[in-house]
């Protein structure tokens, strides 16, 4: 990977934190905390308590992969100032710059990153 392509990997990465943390904003209605927002979303006495709980369950799954993304983009722009970016993180191969180019943030080669997704569905969590 040439210096050109690290440019614009970081300038991808730095639009993806971005967005999403401006996607994140938008979905709380500002600066306004998530539980904040929950509470004004699902204190209406009309709603039934599995209504309540299940979208309640959807906001925290979803700020859970917001969270895990956020994570992952900012794990990737550490790689870039430790010289370690584009390297497997479990076996340290060189990742090839099409699968870089499709997902800036990948950590793993796709061979270790499927035994990873592997084990976590065989043991009930996430990878």
């Amino acid at each position: 990977m040439n210096a050109n392509d690290l440019s614009r990997l970081r300038t991808q990465l730095q639009n993806m934190r971005s967005g999403l943390l401006e996607q994140i904003a938008v979905q709380r209605g500002g600066v306004v905390s998530r539980a904040e927002s929950a509470a004004e979303r699902f204190g209406h006495p009309e709603d039934s308590p599995a209504q309540v709980a299940t979208e309640r369950d959807l906001a925290f799954a979803v700020n859970e992969r917001e969270t895990s993304e956020l994570i992952a983009i900012d794990e990737a722009l550490a790689r870039m100032e430790a010289g370690t970016f584009g390297e497997c993180t479990e076996c340290g191969v060189k990742l090839p710059l099409a699968r870089l180019n499709a997902a800036p943030d990948a950590a793993r080669c796709i061979p270790c990153q499927e035994k990873i997704e592997a084990y976590a569905r065989s043991h009930g969590q996430h990878a």
